[in-house]
């Protein structure tokens, strides 16, 4: 625990950086230019494309999309599918044109739930630098990210935020919620509610957008989430299970929380004849493996789907106005670890010491595989199956759920994880619209700029992907490694990619450019010692 007496007020969203510098584990390096990246241009304009706009609304077109100065201004639709263009009803000729006959556009999607690095990467070598996660992101069509803890310390972040506007560097647009005090396995500065609104005052006059709960007492929690509510900050939680017998997701979202990030708190909130969770006897929440092989179990001692009690919590938090960032990817190697482990991006693109981070270790946050087990991969199925029904269920009733990687752990890698989310999301049983609309539109209102960006729309920012193929097809032609195709003229497989530009406010990023700069970075960080890379594709 960090002597509070040491934290003063400028001191506030940078507690865990105090917290884990003393230890040996720094941030990652910060970008400070860029070196990929064409624009913004004065007048870009998109010609023919078809539009999927990230309302829901199927593709349409062919539109001429005109930005200026970082705005979309004109949206004209400019003829019918399959027949010649009249170029005489078309807009005027650009600065810059990008040719989108036959492809798609898409806008830039949100990942609701990341981490730029993670300092505990140290315990394994070099942390990775922060243009290696912002370039992967790039890569994959993230324009927006909100980073939810900002444990590299808010000032850090607040400077990365600003270069990133200022296109500075390479790097999405950055909503930034900061790391809440309050419990007692991380770091507690926070004993009183007075406290708690002290500081929640204090973290949104230093520039922060929003707050990371892993919970907290409940009077200083809801303390606290009325403060942020009167400062108009956002909130979200990760109700650990230290905390979640205090305050579940239900009881959290009935005190003003914007947003439950994972899926912990959901089943407790559907407990019918326990309030504890049937922990094993020898259960020990310091062991990672415990921690999440026990997770697996919560669902299976919960309400049955359809039951009443189920359906009144559905209800419940449709009520308040709810939001779920479910996360699914994060958890996806407990159901499969040889899958997860062998995914084709790990050789080119995973950084050396991410990779041996991920590997069996005692102390290393989701390095737990040193007892995994096919019973702990089929609870952990069974847990899945419940979860997102849950999760679709309440987006058939009209409920919010946006999409988030927490990449940097547990075999899932930056940029890489945001797109297997958008997989699972459709294993849940989202159509591919209701997918992209999660992982834009309805990201862009949880984070409360949806009249800036997050569809495709007079005004906006042009936070805009285009696609060679149609990604409602198949989400993993998203992926940075693309997916497998058979030609059937040459008798070869290839690999097919959909993503060709990511634009983010006007700037127009070459994804194949980046990737190749990722592979150069990652190659650097295996040169002196490769003996346990990962096959390379």
């Amino acid at each position: 625990m960090v002597d509070t007496s040491l934290i003063k007020d400028f001191d506030v969203g940078e507690e865990a950086r105090l917290m884990n510098e003393p230890k040996g584990l720094f941030p990652a390096t910060a970008a400070t230019s860029r070196n990929a990246g064409a624009g913004p241009y004065k007048r870009l304009v998109l010609r023919g494309a078809t539009v999927i706009d990230g309302t829901g609304a199927p593709p349409s077109g062919p539109y001429d999309i005109v930005v200026e100065n970082g705005r979309i201004t004109e949206l004209k639709l400019v003829g019918t599918p399959h027949k010649a263009i009249n170029p005489k009803i078309r807009p005027a000729p650009g600065d810059h044109e990008i040719d989108c006959h036959g492809k798609f556009v898409t806008p830039g999607l949100i990942d609701c739930h990341s981490h730029v690095g993670t300092p505990w990467h140290a315990m394994s070598g070099t942390v990775p630098p922060a243009d290696y996660v912002y370039k992967l992101w790039l890569a994959h069509g993230v324009t927006t990210v909100r980073e939810m803890g900002s444990m590299n310390g808010l000032g850090y972040m607040l400077q990365q935020r600003e270069a990133a506007e200022r296109n500075e560097i390479a790097a999405p647009r950055m909503v930034l919620h900061s790391y809440f005090p309050a419990v007692n396995e991380r770091i507690k500065t926070i004993f009183t509610p007075e406290q708690a609104r002290d500081w929640v005052r204090k973290l949104k006059a230093r520039g922060a957008d929003g707050i990371k709960f892993f919970g907290a007492p409940p009077k200083i929690m809801q303390a606290a989430l009325d403060e942020a509510k009167e400062q108009g900050l956002k909130t979200g939680c990760h109700h650990a299970q230290m905390a979640v017998t205090q305050v579940n997701a239900l009881t959290s979202a009935r005190w003003g929380l914007t947003s439950s990030e994972h899926y912990y708190g959901i089943p407790e909130a559907l407990f019918e004849n326990r309030v504890v969770q049937n922990f094993p006897t020898d259960y020990n929440y310091g062991d990672e493996y415990f921690r999440f092989s026990v997770s697996g179990q919560m669902f299976a001692q919960a309400a049955a789907p359809g039951s009443q009690k189920w359906n009144d919590v559905l209800h419940q938090f449709l009520e308040l106005g709810h939001t779920f960032v479910p996360t699914f990817n994060i958890y996806d190697a407990n159901r499969d670890l040889m899958r997860a482990r062998r995914a084709d991006w790990h050789g080119d693109y995973s950084w050396k010491s991410v990779w041996r981070y991920f590997q069996p270790q005692r102390g290393g946050h989701g390095a737990y595989w040193y007892r995994w087990s096919v019973a702990n991969e089929v609870e952990w199925k069974r847990n899945y199956q419940i979860w997102m029904q849950f999760v679709n269920e309440y987006k058939n009733l009209g409920g919010r759920v946006c999409a988030g990687s927490d990449s940097g752990f547990i075999y899932q890698i930056y940029g890489f994880g945001l797109i297997r989310e958008l997989e699972l999301l459709q294993e849940a049983g989202f159509h591919p619209l209701e997918v992209l609309r999660s992982a834009t539109s309805q990201g862009a209102e949880l984070l409360g700029i949806e009249d800036d960006t997050g569809s495709i729309d007079l005004g906006k920012r042009a936070d805009l992907l285009v696609h060679d193929l149609n990604p409602l097809e198949d989400f993993k032609l998203m992926y940075g490694t693309g997916a497998i195709r058979l030609n059937d003229e040459t008798g070869k497989a290839e690999w097919h990619r959909s993503l060709r530009y990511t634009i983010r406010a006007g700037m127009i990023y070459d994804t194949q450019e980046l990737l190749e700069q990722v592979k150069h970075m990652v190659d650097e960080s295996w040169k002196e010692d490769n003996a346990d890379r990962p096959p390379r594709r």
